[in-house]
């Protein structure tokens, strides 16, 4: 259920950037050797939405036109892989309609390239040339790419902070300002724009489920602690204890006699009673269910960590080797993982003496 706008195919991203290297197209003049050389765009809607709109057929609709804003921004040439995730279930979302729903988003992966032109430097023989245009590159420059612009005030002039520096919009902030104008300049309304100067950082998958699991169950607790504690206040059966108390009076044969309105109250009591019991007994199970989900997830949390702190350790030198010489690495392990040939059987050669009684028994 995928869709690719952009697939590398066969190609690493570090292949493709070195094909586009290679044929001249992109530029790493002046980068610095710890220098951003891809970006990754994730465009990302509340689920709600595309249920509310026609599902998934919208969504492959809303992302081509998200990957044609993207393509803009960057070049298309230069977006390396586009793709719009459509196997990640959305287990809230699935709860609540009752049928599986899931999170459509979109991945980007690109390379950010700005136009820079060289020019001739006072070495330059030739002095009516100092400072002209010697050429122009496609640099790779995700700082040059993303520029935050200054903040104005209603004057419009620049938003001094107290300690004498600019502020500055953040280049994101511009850039999902852009992106929900074009969205709703192409047809797609009803969705909003994501807060301006937000710090809220995005869960893990397994840290979302742990935080969702957490407030099923406080919600579960405050359900069974008001089921144990006394009947719903708001429900006509409810009695005090000294008001039960005070029911019916008790004959000489020692046997009670009650009103008829205090006799169907007692016994909408005890059918409440009787059944809320059921309903604090299914709580409570679920209660426990719940937290050994949580504590289950939490120990999977710890164990995950420490397997991925082990294999980073262990890829490391790897990854390191493959950061610096990236050629030799690939060619190192081409050379090494390469399957054995194995030996070409020699034809067995019959005896002399056989061949001789073949040619008597031939004649």
């Amino acid at each position: 259920m995928n869709v690719h706008f952009k697939d590398p195919g066969e190609m690493t991203y570090n292949e493709t950037l070195k094909k586009m290297l290679d044929g001249g197209k992109v530029s790493t003049r002046g980068l610095k050797e710890n220098a951003k050389v891809f970006d990754e765009m994730v465009v990302d809607i509340n689920t709600q939405y595309f249920e509310e709109h026609g599902g998934y057929d919208y969504a492959v609709r809303f992302y081509e036109e998200a990957y044609c804003f993207a393509a803009n921004k960057y070049g298309e040439e230069n977006i390396i892989s586009a793709v719009m995730h459509a196997d990640e279930l959305n287990k809230a979302m699935t709860e609540h309609y009752g049928y599986p729903v899931y999170h459509y988003h979109m991945h980007i992966v690109a390379i950010p390239v700005v136009e820079k032109k060289i020019l001739w430097s006072k070495r330059c023989k030739d002095k009516n040339l100092v400072g002209t245009v010697k050429e122009t590159v496609q640099q790779i420059s995700h700082s040059k790419k993303w520029k935050s612009l200054p903040q104005l005030d209603e004057r419009g002039s620049p938003v001094i902070l107290p300690n004498g520096k600019p502020a500055l919009i953040p280049s994101y902030s511009l850039l999902q300002d852009r992106f929900f104008e074009h969205m709703s300049s192409a047809g797609f309304k009803d969705f909003i724009r994501g807060e301006r100067g937000s710090t809220t950082e995005h869960l893990s998958s397994l840290d979302y489920q742990i935080k969702k699991d957490t407030e099923r169950l406080n919600e579960i607790q405050k359900k069974v602690e008001a089921e144990t504690v006394r009947y719903d206040v708001i429900s006509p059966e409810h009695k005090t204890f000294m008001e039960i108390d005070k029911m019916g009076k008790k004959g000489i044969t020692g046997k009670y006699t009650v009103a008829k309105e205090d006799y169907e109250a007692l016994t909408a009591l005890a059918k409440e009673g009787i059944s809320s019991r059921g309903k604090i007994r299914d709580l409570k199970d679920e209660n426990g269910r719940l937290r050994n989900r949580v504590w289950n997830l939490e120990s999977q949390i710890e164990r995950l960590q420490s397997q991925l702190e082990r294999l980073e350790n262990f890829c490391r030198p790897y990854l390191e080797a493959m950061k610096r010489f990236p050629e030799k690495v690939k060619a190192f392990f081409s050379n090494l993982l390469k399957p054995k040939e194995k030996p070409k059987e020699q034809p067995e050669l019959q005896p002399k003496r056989t061949r001789k009684k073949k040619e008597e028994i031939e004649r």
